[in-house]
């Protein structure tokens, strides 16, 4: 870099540190509060009422198939930060709790998603991990940061839909009273599970949203269907299907661990934007997320996001499973190079089985247990159609009971 240039850059490094340093030095009309089971409802003055002001409600419980109102605020306002914490954190009673919140006295929910899917917490144990919008900093409580704007009220509720009692819930919901701008959006999230997949068809991450709005990311459990053995399973591309698309989609990636920056498989790692908290192949789990913080994702009228359910390996151990009565069918065969690429569902190529095809990686449609959560923002602040959450049998089936 030239001496010009360094200087330059460093003026604008420079100028960004001491602006975002002057915010928070500078005072802004806005009232800060909390909802906690200490102040339900977050009013002046009324924090900390009971036993004389030494922490005397600072938890509730939820009986089995009980409602919890987290709490609820008038008026406008931006919630700032959610964290929460419960004693009974296995995935079983994670799936099972159902974290919903209303915008603007919306009959349905804009948010209505298993609790630790929510936070990036499934199938397993609550992990340690930290990005630029969900934390659980020691594995023991979750955390979101994400920004949540509502212009009339908003009212957060929990379900316990596990079928035994919830002892113990701790949280706090910050948010602050302020003036919403005008092309503010209401957050929303949605979850659904495909138990299997369907061979040969996309897993919706994010089911068709109509109206205008941003896709702020996602968070995927995968249970790999030990069938394949240790052939890979995440050969599948992301496409997002953007005003008007039909049969393809304007954004289209190369594959699972591309689209989460990585490549050439996939190993446990966790950053801002991207992440794979949970890679084990010995397990065959696999959780990971995507956050389109730095690169937007907006829309116009409608959003649908899918994941290909697309497999790889080397294509003799393919076509044994094959043969076996193992659930693929083969895509591509790639025995080196872009010239030599075979694509086989164009029909008249090659047949993978003969004795004469030759070898190399053969991408494959398969199978596999997968739920996902999606993240975004719309102008509506009712729930969007087509993502009712699942029962929580659907949710819950082959999860584990086992508490941390």
């Amino acid at each position: 870099m030239s001496p010009l240039r360094c200087l330059l850059a460093c003026a604008a490094l420079a100028l960004a540190g001491s602006a975002s340093a002057q915010s928070l030095y500078q005072y802004k009309p806005q009232k800060t509060g909390w909802l906690s089971p200490e102040n339900r409802n977050g009013e002046p003055g009324r924090g900390a009422l009971e036993n004389h002001g030494a922490k005397g409600h600072a938890f509730d419980s939820i009986a089995a198939g009980g409602v919890l109102e987290l709490g609820r605020i008038d008026g406008e306002g931006v919630i700032r930060r959610v964290w929460m914490t419960v004693d009974d954190r296995s995935p079983r009673m994670l799936r099972a709790l159902r974290l919903q919140m209303f915008w603007d006295g919306a009959d349905t929910p804009a948010v209505d998603v298993p609790l630790g899917d929510f936070f990036g917490v499934a199938l397993e144990a609550p992990h340690r991990f930290e990005n630029a919008l969900f934390a659980s900093p020691e594995g023991r409580s979750f955390i979101a940061t994400v920004p949540m704007p509502f212009r009339r009220g908003a009212r957060v509720v929990l379900r316990n839909e596990g079928g035994v009692p919830l002892n113990m819930v701790f949280y706090d919901i910050d948010f602050t009273r302020e003036t919403v701008p005008d092309d503010a959006l209401y957050f929303h999230a949605s979850w659904r599970r495909e138990n299997p997949t369907k061979l040969g068809q996309d897993m919706r991450l994010m089911p068709r949203v109509t109206g205008r709005g941003r896709f702020l990311g996602t968070s995927v459990a995968v249970l790999g269907n030990p069938a394949y053995q240790d052939t890979w399973g995440g050969e599948g591309e992301v496409k997002v299907f953007l005003d008007g698309d039909t049969d393809h989609p304007t954004l289209a990636g190369t594959g699972s661990e591309d689209y989460l920056g990585s490549g050439w498989g996939l190993g446990p790692y966790v950053q801002r934007y991207q992440g794979a908290p949970i890679a084990d192949k010995k397990t065959n789990h696999w959780l990971f997320y995507r956050l389109h913080v730095p690169d937007p994702i907006m829309f116009e009228r409608e959003c649908e996001v899918r994941l290909q359910q697309i497999g790889g390996g080397p294509r003799k151990q393919v076509m044994a499973l094959k043969k076996a009565g193992v659930p693929l069918q083969p895509v591509t065969l790639d025995p080196g190079g872009r010239e030599h690429f075979i694509k086989l569902l164009e029909g008249g190529k090659i047949d993978p089985a003969a004795a004469n095809a030759p070898d190399g990686w053969l991408n494959y449609y398969r199978q596999d247990d997968i739920a996902a959560t999606a993240y975004y923002y719309l102008d509506s602040s009712g729930q969007a159609a087509g993502t009712t959450l699942a029962p929580v049998a659907e949710r819950v089936a082959g999860t584990s009971t086992v508490k941390p």
